[in-house]
């Protein structure tokens, strides 16, 4: 059976979209309103199902079963960290001896301050650094091959294939998550053809979240094979599932939001897909997604009316810092997703260069030769809006920059906001989050935004369209209306998914705070998303944007805001990073007496009853494997056995 993807458009005939312009135009418009949700059926065959499934991301239990120890998650993130520093003899296990001096070892690193106990901000700092930072040099060169420990993926930051190989594939360019065959489907447009298009997985943390179930994020691309295909002058979209949002907005609105403030971002949608693999679903439901425009050619040409230039997608905590003279040592931190010419490499590292040694009155004169300013005031203005800590001010991804052909400007885009209006939790507190600085909205010390912001013609052109925008675009009742507007259109959709999913749906919309989705896979396909039980409750966009837009308004009159000064690790402050919701697992399972602070004899006790669990062979020693498998097992306990944390000021649930 030919592997086939349908989309049809409810009430919209094809021929009504119009023709396929080169460059979008009225039916891209049409194909992208916010509020409409197309009906989207996936036909496969068995052999092109198959061939999606990523290689050597799923342990003995299956591609839908509980997985094994190779699995992504607190095994993959720290098995390697304890083998490195704990594996005295180089055999590639642990001894119990070996583990307890390791366990003795990163207490009194860990404990700075020599006060004897650690508390939860300590611990994640600590297991933050544990990993290498995100975009270093790969240990064996660029496009060398990862040191592999034996049974599982490359530590987190190791080498690879490069950030090209990395881009074809789907793969992070911080070296982690899996990398994203092909399969060759046909998609059906309201019963127009379109034959051999490409389909496959996509996503890191929305990959991890979604892999034990059906409903994955996917990329779909209709010009493999056929130059010059379009649908409504797109060639390729984005699928995105929605797990981590149980509001399933935040992104869309998001990126609406960016668009009505002047900053090019792309268009979304919605769509129902359902999925049919012969002899093995039948028009399976597999919910609501979020259909998103692609960053590509097509619309660097509709947004800065060329098809030329480089487009970027970076992934690094210090943006444009000197990495030396050598391209090769930029590729993997920019992962740039189109070809790269010399001149343009070279613009990447003079900017590099520029941020990181020119002094101040060079850098305020130089810097508008390389960066559109104005564009960079209206997309930092709604980044802070959003206190979208999961970006650039935090985490250091999940945008683009565009360097223009003719301008030789770089210019911001924004990327992947399912965390957005405040709601990565791993990032600061709430209250944080809701007051965080609009002079200083980013976490840690960022040379390129620190030297940036203290630039007259940046900072005064920022302030204006931070005030512009929180007066009429970001009003609550703006907003307010927005979610209600949108909720209506998506509500039949969910409830096709679960009456679970639309409860929480339903409280979400109403402002009501929600225990944000736990780190890992839900627990069984097609089941609900893991609320998460050690991260601690946020409010959703209407609670959110109440509380920001009048924070907003008090620090433009003078008031302070929230900074976020502490050391970042890997990916960002104390509460940032894996090391936000390891740390804060660890914390928990070792704090013996539950009284927010581990001290050494908690951990060394923690560590004996770990190695006699996890030694599941009796052999005396911990293998890789094991390491993994335990790891996973105890950061990621059974599903209801901590109730969520409270906001402040809020009795935790059942009180």
């Amino acid at each position: 059976m030919a592997a086939t993807l349908a989309l049809m458009l409810p009430a919209v005939a094809l021929q009504r979209l119009g023709p396929e312009p080169a460059t979008g135009g009225r039916a891209t418009e049409r194909l992208f309103h916010l509020s409409r949700v197309w009906t989207i059926r996936l036909n496969l065959s068995p052999d092109q199902w198959k061939a999606m499934e990523p290689a050597s991301t799923f342990g003995p239990g299956g591609p839908f079963g509980p997985g094994g120890p190779g699995r992504f998650g607190p095994g993959m993130f720290l098995a390697p960290a304890f083998l490195e520093q704990g594996d005295a003899n180089h055999d590639q296990r642990l001894a119990r001896h070996e583990l307890l001096a390791l366990g003795d070892r990163w207490f009194v690193q860990w404990d700075a301050d020599k006060s004897g106990s650690l508390d939860a901000t300590e611990v994640k700092t600590s297991v933050n650094k544990l990993m290498p930072a995100p975009g270093g040099p790969p240990p064996m060169g660029p496009g060398g091959p990862p040191p592999m420990a034996p049974g599982g993926p490359p530590p987190m930051g190791s080498g690879g294939p490069g950030a090209a190989g990395n881009a074809a594939r789907g793969a992070s360019a911080f070296g982690i998550g899996p990398r994203y065959p092909s399969a060759h489907a046909d998609l059906g447009f309201e019963g127009e053809a379109f034959p051999g298009i490409s389909l496959r997985y996509k996503g890191n943390f929305s990959y991890m979240q979604s892999r034990s179930s059906l409903k994955r994020p996917l990329k779909v691309d209709l010009n493999d094979g056929h130059r010059g295909r379009k649908l409504a002058g797109v060639t390729e979209f984005n699928l995105h599932s929605c797990v981590i949002d149980p509001g399933y907005m935040n992104d869309a609105l998001s990126l609406r939001l960016f668009r009505d403030a002047g900053v090019p971002a792309p268009r979304a949608t919605y769509g129902r897909v359902t999925l049919t693999v012969e002899g093995q679903y039948q028009d399976q439901y597999l919910g609501l997604y979020e259909l998103v425009e692609n960053i590509d050619t097509n619309f660097a040409e509709e947004r800065f009316g060329t098809r030329k230039g480089a487009l970027f997608k970076p992934s690094t905590p210090m943006p444009f810092e000197d990495l030396g003279d050598r391209w090769e040592l930029y590729e993997r931190a920019y992962a740039p997703k189109t070809p790269v010419t010399g001149e343009e490499s070279r613009r990447v590292i003079e900017l590099a260069k520029l941020v990181s040694h020119a002094d101040d009155a060079q850098f305020a004169a130089k810097l508008p030769e390389y960066v559109d300013l104005d564009e960079l005031a209206r997309f930092m203005a709604v980044t802070a809006l959003l206190s979208t800590m999961d970006s650039i001010l935090g985490m250091g991804h999940n945008y683009y920059v565009y360097l223009h052909p003719k301008t030789r400007q770089f210019l911001f885009i924004p990327w992947d906001l399912d965390h957005s209006f405040g709601q990565f939790a791993m990032a600061a507190s709430q209250v944080e989050r809701e007051t965080l600085s609009i002079h200083r909205p980013w976490v840690g010390n960022v040379k390129f935004l620190e030297r940036v912001f203290r630039v007259d013609a940046f900072k005064r052109a920022y302030l204006a369209h931070l005030e512009e925008f929180a007066a009429t675009l970001f009003t609550p009742e703006r907003m307010h209306g927005q979610v209600d507007e949108l909720a209506s259109a998506l509500r039949p959709s969910i409830r096709d998914e679960s009456q679970e999913k639309l409860a929480r749906f339903d409280s979400v919309v109403a402002g009501e705070a929600y225990a944000p989705v736990a780190p890992g896979p839900p627990p069984g396909m097609g089941g609900p998303d893991r609320p998460s039980e050690s991260l601690p409750l946020v409010k959703p966009i209407k609670g959110f944007v109440t509380a920001r837009a009048e924070s907003v308004r008090r620090q433009l009159k003078g008031e302070s805001g929230a900074i976020l000064d502490r050391q970042r690790g890997p990916g960002g402050g104390p509460g940032g990073g894996p090391g936000g919701f390891l740390g804060q697992a660890l914390m928990d399972k070792v704090d013996g007496d539950s009284d927010g602070m581990l001290t050494r004899d908690e951990l060394q006790s923690a560590f004996m009853r770990w190695f006699q669990a996890w030694d599941t062979d009796r052999d005396d020693v911990l293998s890789d494997s094991e390491l993994r498998a335990g790891l996973r097992d105890t950061l990621i306990p059974a599903r209801g056995t901590r109730a969520p944390a409270s906001l402040p000021g809020q009795q935790p649930p059942g009180k």
